[in-house]
């Protein structure tokens, strides 16, 4: 017979378990209990005020789930199977009566043959315990082993869940249960469990090897596999091979259509289909797409420097990654739609991001996540869940990891987009921070399992061994972050987390350059999110007595420990500014977020200097999005309105930048005096992320910031090339002022300048810190919208720092914000979703 797959998605109820409830309908389905809660208004908004605090009872009872549905007579010979994508977390499975599953992982899809116990009409029955409950039962039954972490509570270390369920700090703690992803009734006499490549492109990219595998179940039901690769809709290969437990046909492709990252190619994707043929007829069918391209992970010996790079090439050109870390964007999966993974990843590819790090503190994420990565050519670093803990390996929880690690890589696989696995986010850190044993010399893995660093065995055992095996040609980093056995905070080797900005030693931002490493997948800055998005969370709104700053409300949509005192500080290293007017002060934060992060792109991406001098490899900002309403790290909020660091890290990534870097020189005029000279230089360089050489001038502008009275203007450089993909150092001067003692109020801008006058790029570098200077206020800003309402150009008779464009109405987007303008220069920005009337407003720095 042909496989039949029935959804059971219908007819679904649930109440608390061991109640008088009654029964009620799901809000949806796939779902979770908070979701259905919410449907029937049993309990308030968790993101709505301080609600979180009460539904806290939620995740410590124990909810029932049931369904009735109808199964057609099973054919002789057949098979039906009750497939569950994903159950969160301990849920005990009954069908009519009879229990046919136990789960304690919430990651692992299971099947459970039920031919024997279905009939025409069925009741199904799935009981969850508490997660939170249960963990502490199995830290209680394992007190040997040393637990501890950070975020959340050593609960979740014994519990395969998203961690970030047990709050984190950007996340509330709201411990989910339910069926959060689908379930399906599938009757077969023999079907396709699994379909997977393994494509090889040659180093000249001028043909690939492609060998397509199908897992049988059912073989001897079955005669022949079939498959087909096509491209658009266009045949491009086909064979049928005999059935068995594994079916395997290899293809050679020639002049191949590669996939390439957004900006560097195009994202052809190639469509893959096993048919399984019985007695002629087809039974099942499985279709993947997937990309075909050359992914390496470089680490070699560099020119000049210690240590090994870090970065990766993608058919044979070096990137330099750019990019994010993701969360999940909801703490209920289930509403997250496929358009809004869509909306996101676009959102990261049209700010000229190229890599997204999915985190290990939350999921594996949707296919649909994939999927819009694959089409928009958004590179994915994909680390195994584990997270910021000393996490247990007993035997019982290493196999289920195992099934875990080997059951999520064959679903994601296929997707092109997926250039690296890591093992975990910072439990080496945890493991340095916390003096726990750590031997890199010692290779007897079974020995690991003895100390108290267990989960060393999954790191470098478990999950290495699931890669290699299923994705051989795929790199496996033990860690992020992980540097081959060396201390994680050595940037000369790996990957670091750079978190002496915001937590650590609290540096300065403006010293990004010494703070760098060979690739940075953390770093970052808090800022508050939009009015609207903090609007949204007040239970009153605009009219909330807690519409300030320092309310409580607000202070608790920031969950960072220290949050207060460290935006505080970096504001006030660096800005004049209030808590109040409210907007003004949310505008000083996302200033200082997008500086913050400007910085750390611009003086890394410096040291991106060309082959053997790949310097620093990669910046991923943490974070680019939110679970809930809240002031983070992250670059785009909630609701998916762009902080001003979107745009600021889009000017840093574009094609083509320019950067400068101001210096002051001390020195005492001789040993005998306390009178010191002091020059103050600025440093310009170039970044073109294109592959090919740009022949350019360089112009440096100045204005006093007082006067806005222009005080240089000159090309430094003329007719200089700028090679492709790297960084070229320009010119160094001194800063041109009105006069000798001015340099601190000189507003410096370098441009990049084309052959026929256009200008490619520009940057405006300002005295530091901003707070000391004379900011005027300008008589002059204009913000006018284009007769086609498609553009709005901004001028100003001074220079005026940090301007940006708002608009009441969400339907209308910028392109670009948050611009610093000089007298003079007319700087355009694309606006979407305007008309006519559209009123846009301007906000600036010293407003």
């Amino acid at each position: 017979m042909a496989r039949v797959v029935i959804p059971v998605d219908a007819n679904w109820q649930f109440r608390q378990d061991k109640t008088d409830e009654p029964f009620r309908a799901v809000s949806q389905f796939p779902t979770n209990v908070h979701l259905d809660l919410l449907h029937h208004g049993l309990i308030p908004d968790p993101f709505i005020g301080k609600n979180e605090l009460d539904v806290q009872w939620v995740g410590e009872a124990q909810w029932v789930y049931r369904t009735a549905f109808a199964a057609p007579p099973v054919a002789a010979g057949a098979s039906a199977v009750l497939a569950f994508d994903g159950l969160d977390t301990f849920a005990t499975v009954v069908l009519n009566g009879t229990a046919i599953l136990e789960t304690d992982n919430m990651f692992v899809p299971e099947r459970v043959d039920v031919t024997a116990l279905l009939r025409p009409d069925n009741e199904l029955v799935i009981s969850f315990d508490s997660a939170y409950l249960r963990g502490w039962k199995l830290v209680e039954q394992h007190p040997d082993h040393k637990w501890g972490c950070w975020n959340g509570d050593s609960s979740r270390l014994a519990v395969r869940k998203a961690q970030y369920h047990w709050g984190w700090d950007w996340g509330p703690a709201l411990l989910t249960c339910g069926p959060w992803r689908p379930i399906n009734l599938e009757m077969y006499s023999a079907r396709l469990a699994d379909l997977s490549f393994d494509a090889a492109v040659d180093k000249s990219l001028c043909s690939a090897d492609i060998r397509v595998t199908a897992e049988v179940e059912g073989a001897d039901a079955a005669d022949s596999v079939r498959f087909d690769v096509s491209l658009d809709g266009t045949p491009v290969a086909s064979e049928t091979v005999p059935a068995g437990p594994t079916a395997s046909a290899s293809f050679h492709i020639a002049d191949p259509a590669l996939w390439y990252p957004v900006r560097y190619g195009k994202q052809p994707l190639y469509t893959v289909t096993a048919t399984l043929v019985s007695g002629g007829a087809d039974v099942d069918a499985v279709t993947k797409k997937t990309g075909l391209r050359r992914a390496e992970l470089v680490q070699r010996a560099l020119e000049d420097q210690p240590g090994t790079s870090f970065f990766f090439e993608v058919n044979n050109i070096p990137l330099y990654c750019g990019g994010s870390d993701w969360i999940p964007a909801d703490n209920f999966i289930p509403r997250i739609s496929r358009q809004k993974y869509f909306d996101w990843v676009k959102l990261v590819a049209d700010g000229n991001q190229f890599m997204i790090r999915v985190w290990g503190g939350g999921i594996y994420e949707e296919q649909a996540f994939y999927d819009a990565c694959d089409e928009h050519g958004v590179l994915v670093w994909q680390d195994f869940m584990f997270g910021c803990g000393n996490y247990p390996a007993w035997p019982a929880l290493l196999q289920s990891v195992d099934r875990e690690a080997r059951a999520n890589v064959r679903l994601l696989r296929h997707h092109p987009s997926v250039v690296i696995w890591a093992g975990n986010n910072e439990d080496y850190q945890y493991q340095e921070s916390e003096g726990l044993t750590y031997d890199f010399a010692n290779k007897d893995a079974e020995s690991w399992l003895r100390t108290d660093f267990p989960a060393r065995y999954i790191y470098e055992k478990v999950l290495a061994d699931a890669c290699a095996e299923l994705v051989p040609h795929t790199p496996y980093h033990p860690g992020s972050p992980w540097g081959a056995g060396r201390d994680t905070h050595d940037a000369t080797v790996g990957d670091i987390h750079q978190w002496n900005v915001w937590h650590g030693t609290q540096e300065k931002w403006q010293d990004f350059d010494r703070l760098g490493g060979r690739f940075v997948s953390e770093f970052g800055m808090q800022a508050f999110p939009s009015v609207k998005t903090i609007d949204a969370y007040l239970p009153l709104g605009k009219d909330d007595p807690d519409r300030f700053a320092q309310s409580s409300t607000v202070d608790f949509h920031n969950k960072a420990e220290g949050h207060e005192r460290r935006i505080a500080l970096y504001l006030v290293e660096n800005l004049r500014y209030a808590p109040d007017p409210l907007e003004q002060f949310v505008y000083a934060t996302q200033l200082m977020q997008a500086e913050c992060l400007a910085s750390a792109y611009r003086l890394w991406k410096r040291q991106w200097k060309g082959p053997g001098r790949e310097y620093c490899g990669g910046a991923l900002v943490w974070q680019v999005n939110d679970c809930w309403p809240v002031t983070s790290w992250s670059m785009v909020d909630f609701y998916l309105r762009p902080k001003h660091a979107y745009f600021a890290v889009k000017r840093e990534m574009a094609p083509l930048s320019v950067g400068i870097a101001r210096r002051e020189h001390r020195h005492p005029r001789d040993k005998y005096t306390r009178v010191v000279d002091t020059s103050t230089r600025v440093e310009v360089w170039g970044s073109n992320l294109t592959l090919e050489s740009l022949a350019v001038d360089c112009v440096v502008r100045a204005w006093d910031v007082e006067t806005g009275a222009e005080t240089f203007s000159e090309v430094v450089a003329s007719g200089v090339a700028l090679p492709g993909n790297r960084s070229t150092e320009l010119a160094a001067r001194d800063v041109p002022a009105l006069r000798k003692g001015d340099e601190a109020r000189a507003v410096v801008a370098a441009y990049l300048v084309g052959p026929g006058g256009e200008q490619l790029a520009r940057y405006v570098n300002w005295p530091e810190p901003l707070k000391y200077l004379h900011l005027q206020k300008p008589q002059r800003l204009r913000a006018e919208l284009s007769a086609d309402a498609r553009a709005v150009a901004v001028s100003a008779e001074v220079p005026v720092k940090g301007v940006a464009l708002e608009c009441d109405d969400d339907a209308v987007q910028f392109d670009d914000n948050l611009v610093d303008i000089v007298p003079g220069e007319v700087v355009t920005i694309g606006v979407r979703g305007a008309t006519a009337a559209t009123k846009i407003e301007t906000r600036y720095l010293g407003m």
